[in-house]
This record gives C-alpha cells, structure tokens and sequence, in this order.
C-alpha cells in the first residue's frame, strides 16, 4: 500500500486515467494530485474528482507564476477552486527555484509568502519546492509559514529534495517532512541517498513528480505514480528495512500530514 504525495496530472482524460489505473494495480492506493499554475491545478482537479478515493488534491501557485498575475488572480487559485464535492489537502506546489531565473526573485518570494499564508488561513500544510534558494526558502517560512503548524511538526513537505544535511536538519526543525522523489535512485546521489538513510523515520516521504524524474531503473521514460515502489525499493535498501515497512511507515506519514485518505 504505496502513497504517492507528488504527482502532476495532464489534461488529458485518457492520459491522466490511465496512469491512476496503473498505478492502483502496481499498488499504489493513495496519490496526492498536486498544482501549481492554473492548468496544472484544474488537471489535478479533475483528477481527484475521476478517482476520489484515491487521489487527493492539493492546488497552489508556483515559482513560475511570479509576476504572471494580478493580487486579485492568485488569491487563492487563479480563480481555480475545488467544488464542494472536492477538499483540499493542503497547498502546493510552492515555493522559489532560482536556477532558471534568478532576476525574479523579489517576486518569487512574494508569491512564496503569499501562499504560505493562505496555507495558514486555511490550517492546510504546504507543499514546497526549493532550487539554488536555501537561505530565502528559510527566510520565507520563518517570516510567513504558520507558527501554529511549525509548532506541531506539520507545517509541510520539501519536496523532491535534493539538500544536503545541513540544510535538511534546519526544515526538519521547521516541522517540514522531506519529500524523496526518484532521484535519490540516480548514480551521482550519494550525498542525497545519505541523507534519505539518517533521517527520522516519521518525517520521511516518497513521491514521483511525474510526469518528470523516472527512477532507475525507468530512467527516459514518462514518469507516472505506479513508478514509486523504485523510490521505496531504493529506500529499504538504504535503511535496511523491508519495502513493506517503508510503504506503512511514509503512507502513515502522509495521513499524518494531509490527513486520511477518504474512501471511494
């Protein structure tokens, strides 16, 4: 029983139901469908509206809208809402990524903190991507992350994280979980993989980013959610623990954090 707490859904109808149906056989039972832009969020929508005792929603406002959009569109979705028949599991995907165009910053962060800030208003968890911006990523959850929720060690998730121990340690003491996507199964990720093997147990989770970052052995390949038993796999082997273990210990974890799974 595998959860996925972060995948991006297409468009597409065929597309987006194929690959939940897959991922369901290959055991994957729980799978957060996460936003991120206006398109991405209504794909994760209807997502969880196709399968609703398997997928969950989580929308938000990423680094690449910077900019893009007035105060009033991006509060809360660009005018993207879940219907009354949908709940929100928490807000995301977030955050700041400063390798492709770090002259946005002063907006990234702003963005950043205006929907860190909803996740608070809301008592909903954040789901935060962070890229070559360590030290505002911590700057902005400290100014803006909900002190309520950091106090009780469910503020969020990294996720695909990709740090060093250092900075894991510090959004460990933030209340974040850690989000492992398939790259900790990639041959120059010893530094990552090490840190995957040290770190507190509950705050520990797996996920895909699909369609991007097929694990080994699924390198090229479209990613898709029925792809993170790699990542598990990957992980037993490096805290010496069965495959069964690591999908109880992080699938608990995501109820811990995003609350239960409802059933169909």
């Amino acid at each position: 029983m595998l959860t996925d707490t972060h995948a991006h859904f297409d468009s597409v109808s065929a597309v987006r139901m194929a690959c939940v149906r897959q991922a369901i056989h290959a055991g994957v039972t729980r799978i957060l469908a996460v936003g991120g832009s206006p398109e991405l969020n209504e794909a994760a929508i209807l997502a969880a509206r196709e399968f609703p005792g398997t997928v969950r929603l989580a929308l938000g406002l990423d680094r690449d809208q910077a900019g893009l959009l007035s105060s009033s569109e991006s509060q809360p979705f660009a005018s993207t809402e879940p219907s009354a028949d949908i709940s929100l599991a928490a807000i995301g995907e977030i955050g700041l990524d400063y390798h492709y165009h770090p002259e946005t910053r002063a907006s990234q962060c702003a963005l950043f903190a205006d929907m860190l800030q909803l996740a608070g208003r809301r008592d909903l968890p954040a789901i935060i991507h962070t890229r070559e911006a360590d030290e505002d990523t911590l700057r902005v959850l400290m100014e803006a992350g909900s002190s309520q929720r950091r106090a009780a060690g469910r503020l969020g998730v990294v996720h695909c994280f990709t740090g060093e121990m250092v900075v894991a340690r510090k959004l460990l003491d933030l209340g974040l979980y850690l989000g492992f996507s398939g790259i900790v199964t990639f041959r120059n990720a010893d530094m990552l993989r090490e840190v995957a093997r040290v770190i507190p147990e509950d705050r520990l989770l797996i996920e895909t980013d699909s369609p991007f970052l097929a694990p080994v052995p699924k390198r090229g390949q479209r990613n898709e959610s029925a792809f993170v038993i790699h990542v598990a796999e990957c992980l037993a082997r490096l805290r010496g623990i069965s495959v069964e273990r690591i999908a109880e210990l992080t699938t608990r974890n995501a109820e811990d954090l995003f609350g239960p799974w409802p059933k169909a």
